[in-house]
């Protein structure tokens, strides 16, 4: 990852023509976007229904982990750019630009998305609309949706306000960077001259050689749906690699490196082992089928289902090789789950593997103990049941099997016999094929790992 004081003093160094933006919806995206503009020259104001979550924004404090944003958020604020408030009254009037970054959830029962919050924003910003304006959704929406909005808004101030699409790629853990410096810059307009708006918006942002692509409003919404099923795919179909693995001795983290040499293929998301959660993958892969369906094309993305089932047999296969290495039960055994969050670097724990083995586990009779270095105040409220304890070791205490199940750089530093000496059996899964299988075969442990049949034996002979 590139430096993030690095990053924000190039930031700040570059100077932007300003203009006076508008953020709707404070969450994850929101938030980094709007220290972001602040940052790069922008008057900005960041609006949210949460009363609770604009105090703390105020005062420099996120309300969620993600590495680097404290920093930028704390220089945003610094600069008197950048400020956060309740009010659409308060925050509207002068804007030129308002970005869209609020919620779209997956609908209850339903693998569609939940647009509220999008129509509702929209129908806020335009009534207190008194000029030209420009309304940006970034939010990750269903192909469509943003044409419904122009439609909706088009009789509104003779016919002043616009609609453009520009999504985000955000990940996780580096949302600062993907920001500051991302690999590219896709806008969805109208019209040229909505396109050139942007483009100024962005102006500090692209000096840097990003691309800038500019497409129709429909081709900016598919774009992020079909990245997202495509790392979705990618990540399933190295999974699916890694069962055949496990049926034939195989092994699939060498089988990865191998195609990965492939320039066409790549080696990045070819991590085989407990699959994808969070936020935006498993939500956008059924989202997009969902619309699929309503547009009469589900034919074209029925593979997508066997991506997401795939995904989710990974949390069963390593209940299942858990319940293998205890000797064909889990119930009674004293469980130790390194991990609760969905990926490293995150407190977020929405659709988390490593969360759904730890309750799987829990309901089959085990006692789990679970740790995570950010995530564990998330999971307590949302998973009761296993007892979420704050240090490693004393989770793993007098374990009879532990499993790694978030790739966090502490576990992976972590010594394998110093952690043999606190648990009551040496026997660990490593669902994230991170750890080193080597080193902790030499401390005395029996290791398991998803894909890699051969993970806790000696090394071939010479």
């Amino acid at each position: 990852m590139t430096d993030v004081t690095e990053l924000l003093a190039q930031a700040a160094a570059r100077p932007a023509r300003t203009r006076r933006l508008t953020v709707v919806g404070c969450g994850y995206l929101g938030v980094v976007h709007s220290a972001a503009m602040a940052l790069i020259g922008h008057e900005v104001v960041g609006v949210d229904v949460d009363a609770a979550k604009v105090a703390l924004l105020s005062s420099g404090r996120a309300p969620f982990f993600e590495p680097g944003l404290d920093e930028l958020l704390a220089a945003a604020l610094a600069t008197g750019r950048l400020r956060f408030t309740t009010s659409y009254d308060d925050a509207v009037p002068g804007t030129e630009v308002a970005f869209l970054c609020v919620g779209t959830p997956q609908q209850q029962g339903s693998n569609a998305a939940d647009l509220s919050y999008v129509h509702g924003a929209m129908d806020e910003l335009v009534s207190r609309l008194t000029g030209p304006y420009l309304v940006v959704g970034k939010s990750t929406v269903p192909v469509g949706t943003a044409e419904q909005l122009r439609d909706r808004v088009a009789g509104s101030h003779g016919g002043q306000v616009r609609v453009a699409w520009n999504p985000e790629f955000l990940r996780e853990g580096f949302a600062v960077q993907d920001t500051l410096a991302p690999d590219r810059v896709v806008v969805g307009v109208d019209r040229a001259s909505d396109a050139d708006e942007i483009a100024e918006v962005y102006a500090p942002v692209l000096a840097q050689g990003m691309p800038f692509v500019v497409v129709d409003l429909a081709t900016a919404q598919l774009v992020k749906n079909a990245a997202n099923a495509f790392l979705a795919t990618k990540i399933s179909f190295i999974n699916a690699m890694a069962e055949l693995c496990e049926a034939t001795g195989a092994d699939v983290v060498a089988l990865a490196d191998a195609i990965g040499h492939d320039a066409r293929i790549g080696r990045r998301f070819l991590q085989a082992g407990l699959g994808f959660g969070g936020g935006c993958l498993p939500k956008d892969l059924r989202g997009f089928m969902a619309r699929a369906d309503e547009l009469g094309v589900d034919q074209a993305l029925d593979f997508l289902r066997d991506v997401d089932e795939i995904n989710l047999r990974r949390r069963r296969r390593a209940v299942e090789v858990t319940t293998e290495l205890l000797g064909g039960s889990v119930a009674g055994a004293r469980i130790a789950v390194l991990g609760a969050a969905f990926k490293p670097d995150s407190d977020d724990i929405r659709d988390s593997p490593a969360l759904d083995v730890a309750a799987t586990l829990f309901e089959l009779g085990a006692a789990v103990r679970v740790h995570d270095p950010k995530a564990l105040d998330n999971a307590r409220r949302s998973r009761p049941g296993p007892d979420y304890v704050d240090d490693v070791l004393d989770a793993c205490r007098d374990a009879d099997a532990v499993l790694h199940l978030t790739e966090w750089r502490e576990y992976r530093d972590l010594d394998p016999v110093a952690l043999g000496e606190v648990v009551a059996h040496r026997r660990l899964l490593d669902g994230r094929n991170a750890l080193d299988a080597a080193a902790f075969v030499a401390a005395g442990w029996d290791v398991r790992a998803l894909g890699r049949p051969n993970a806790g034996r000696a090394p071939l002979p010479s």
